[in-house]
């Protein structure tokens, strides 16, 4: 397979990650150094988001994106300040990551694995990828390891956040954000490489189902 490119490269994210790390290991800190203060975590957390959605702007990042993780901070800050418990700032992760793992198993299901659908929008393929099946088995295949890593998440928060372990919910989510998604791209791209058939040209050059039977790759 002639592909020099891994996932890793094809998405990115290592900017992105920033919004899903800092800002909760600030709450947790100012949460500490306020003596528990709920007010104090949030605010630094807000700050901490802020400084972060400045640098990623300045970086080129797309306005929209940034606005998406400032705004998940947001509202973490005030579910807790609602609440009046700290480990509820990590509610938004909880729940989205119980959300993506349903969603990706359920396209997987229906056959549109979201993995094939980020990566030929990347691609700009929009749909051909679906109808070379040696590339949707691969994609679908590939999209079970991000359901996984959803679900180790959600095996990880769901038990602190019941035990009201704050400190260990923000040394969680900062280990369980880039380092996850990181081993996440790397073992969804073995298992593609691994699943596509010998002679297949790649990601960026799906092939029709009658191409594939004739060159004995269907």
């Amino acid at each position: 397979m002639a592909q020099p490119e891994s996932l890793a490269d094809l998405l990115g994210g290592r900017r992105a990650a920033l919004d899903a790390t800092v800002p909760p290991v600030v709450f947790v800190a100012g949460w500490l150094a306020g003596g528990r203060s709920i007010w104090v975590g949030a605010g630094a957390a807000i700050v901490a988001a802020l400084l972060v959605a400045g640098w990623r702007l300045r970086q080129g990042d797309k306005p929209r994106a940034v606005l998406i993780g400032l705004l998940g901070v947001g509202v973490a800050a005030l579910i807790a300040l609602r609440t009046g418990r700290a480990e509820d700032f990590f509610l938004v992760q909880i729940v989205t990551n119980a959300a993506s793992a349903l969603a990706w198993a359920v396209s997987i299901v229906i056959r549109w694995p979201l993995l094939g659908v980020i990566v030929g929008a990347v691609l700009g393929q929009k749909t051909r990828w679906r109808r070379d099946p040696a590339l949707l088995r691969a994609y679908s295949l590939g999209s079970w390891v991000w359901v996984a890593q959803y679900l180790v998440r959600l095996a990880v928060f769901v038990p602190l956040w019941a035990a009201h372990a704050v400190v260990a919910l923000g040394i969680a989510r900062g280990v369980l954000t880039w380092p996850l998604v990181a081993a996440c791209l790397a073992v969804s791209w073995w298992v593609i490489r691994r699943s596509l058939p010998d002679g297949h040209p790649g990601l960026r050059h799906p092939r029709s189902a009658v191409d594939a039977h004739a060159d004995g790759l269907g």
